[in-house]
């Protein structure tokens, strides 16, 4: 289907209606899916939400062919927080899990992304590659230099997940100038597995394809992931200098737009 006839179009959330049918297709995918819960989640009217929505920015796929009036034209759904309301929020919410000094104190613009989605039945299709070109065009018009947030892993057996912390770990670390540690009580050490033993293979199935996606951009991780009980994941924080992105993501965009 060409571009102008495309039923989906991607943009930030501006009416009440969008926020309620985002939450609504992140209580799908992280509470139904996956098991996860928390303390605004509400299982009556199905929407997964928190205190920090009012405070992001929400980017949607929006099917046009569906009423908004029905709540549930949302498609796909990242949330993201620039640094700039950050002090409105009082903080990024990656810093319930991680220590975020570096980031920080690099004076540099900061943009947070969390909650990324995509209803079941358009998965591994092009709903991904609309919410990644959206997301860039947002980094881009912003001048956003560095994209962080965390990326999880499903469950919190870190005896299952040991192949792949340990890769990301042994591979992925960020430089000490991105270095952001996961925080106790709940961090979990990835290097779980020595460097010799690892079989990559396993590894890398084992990885969720939007953390795979993160690293064929540049993407590292942090030191250490932190076990969140109550979304039943294990969590890794990812960041990304989008200066060293740039020719990765245009290379990323031309392989996914292609036949």
């Amino acid at each position: 289907m060409p571009a102008e006839e495309s039923p989906y179009v991607v943009r930030l959330a501006t009416t009440p209606q969008d926020l309620t049918a985002a939450q609504r297709l992140r209580y799908q995918v992280f509470v139904r899916e996956l098991g996860g819960d928390g303390p605004l989640v509400d299982h009556a009217a199905g929407l997964e939400r928190d205190a920090f929505d009012p405070f992001f920015d929400h980017l949607l796929l929006v099917d046009r062919r569906i009423d908004p009036a029905t709540e549930t034209h949302v498609i796909g759904a990242y949330r993201i927080l620039h640094s700039d309301r950050r002090a409105a929020a009082g903080r990024f919410y990656s810093e319930t899990e991680f220590d975020l000094t570096p980031l920080l104190a690099s004076g540099r613009r900061l943009l947070e992304l969390g909650r990324s989605c995509v209803q079941a039945d358009h998965r591994g299709g092009t709903a991904m590659f609309h919410l990644w070109n959206g997301l860039a065009e947002y980094v881009l018009d912003r001048g956003i230099e560095i994209l962080f947030g965390a990326a999880s892993f499903h469950g919190t057996d870190t005896t299952v997940l040991a192949q792949p912390l340990s890769f990301l770990y042994h591979h992925h670390l960020a430089p000490p100038a991105m270095r952001v540690r996961a925080l106790p009580p709940h961090r979990q050490e990835m290097d779980l597995i020595p460097e010799a033993c690892l079989d990559r293979r396993a590894a890398m199935a084992a990885t969720p394809a939007l953390i795979k996606a993160y690293l064929r951009l540049g993407g590292f991780v942090g030191d250490g992931a932190w076990i969140d009980r109550d979304f039943n994941t294990t969590d890794v924080c990812l960041v990304m200098d989008t200066g060293q992105m740039s020719a990765r993501h245009r290379e990323f965009y031309i392989r996914k737009a292609g036949p």
